[in-house]
């Protein structure tokens, strides 16, 4: 009876040391295409959901609990050629709050610039070294763009190798410049664009803010809310001083765009020792289009 019972549990070990670092739910969205055998999406959305989720992205050991919740939206409105589709991904992922029930959203980003081509039950498959195709490329960017912001909010610039590697997938596509998404000649702003602001050293303080936003301040909510929010609203108040950097606007926006309900439930009730007037006055400056939604701190 010992040695079936210790095979079971070295079979379940095994298997949580091999988990790979995403659980990713992946969704085709199809609707504005007619004409259109739709098979090939559910095909496509299965191809995916098994890329994203089986590839080993990292050399670290991610137990099945730990690993990054997310979701790739394609949502495709055009087919220019028989096996080609354009279309906008929308790219999401949370975090657990240490000690908590609670979910936090990290990164909350969409990209109009979707365009590949696809053949039913063609293999998907990274190769770090090479330079696949437009979808493997594009799958493979937003994973490790996934598990950078991920790591950076746990570890000071935890991110950077994955940065890193996002930088390598961008140099491994053919002939960027022709591509709205990689080109670097542009001013929309594009996977090249975000790469590049996020980790240009003169906007390094956005990444230290997402460190201390949640390490220093939502993950010791549960244990002491007035030294959480302190953190929080420091981090908020860092991020008010890039909000002058032209370069960072558009960081800050996909920062807001994941956290501004977030914020407002934070600091509209319960204890801490900060200034209303003085934190609604930051948010202001960082995200005015949101100056609505900042009263509701006060209400």
């Amino acid at each position: 009876m010992r040695k079936p019972l210790l095979f079971i549990w070295f079979t379940l070990l095994s298997i949580a040391l091999q988990a790979q670092e995403l659980n990713c739910n992946v969704v085709i969205v199809s609707d504005q295409l007619v004409g259109v055998n739709k098979k090939v999406f559910t095909t496509l959305e299965k191809a995916a959901s098994e890329f994203m989720n089986q590839t080993k992205w990292t050399d670290k050991e991610y137990l099945p609990q730990e690993k990054i919740e997310c979701s790739i939206v394609l949502t495709l409105t055009d087919r220019p050629g028989n096996d080609s589709y354009t279309g906008s991904i929308q790219v999401q992922s949370s975090r657990p709050v240490y000690n908590s029930v609670y979910t936090t959203p990290v990164l909350n980003y969409k990209d109009d610039d979707l365009a590949f081509s696809y053949i039913e039950f063609e293999p998907l498959q990274y190769d770090e070294n090479n330079y696949q195709s437009e979808l493997i490329s594009t799958l493979s960017f937003f994973a490790y763009l996934i598990i950078a912001v991920d790591a950076d909010t746990f570890d000071l610039y935890g991110g950077t190798p994955y940065f890193e590697t996002c930088q390598r997938i961008i140099d491994n596509i053919k002939d960027p410049n022709n591509k709205k998404a990689w080109k670097s000649n542009t001013n929309k702003f594009n996977r090249y664009q975000l790469l590049n602001k996020i980790t240009t050293p003169s906007l390094r303080d956005f990444r230290h803010a997402l460190y201390t936003y949640h390490l220093k301040g939502l993950d010791v909510m549960n244990k002491d809310k007035r030294i959480g929010k302190q953190k929080m609203a420091e981090a908020l108040i860092s991020m008010r001083q890039l909000s002058s950097n032209n370069l960072s606007s558009q960081l800050l926006r996909i920062f807001m765009d994941a956290k501004s309900d977030e914020i407002v439930k934070a600091f509209a009730k319960g204890p801490g020792n900060i200034d209303k007037m003085t934190l609604i006055e930051t948010l202001n400056k960082i995200a005015p289009y949101l100056a609505n939604k900042w009263q509701d701190i006060n209400s």
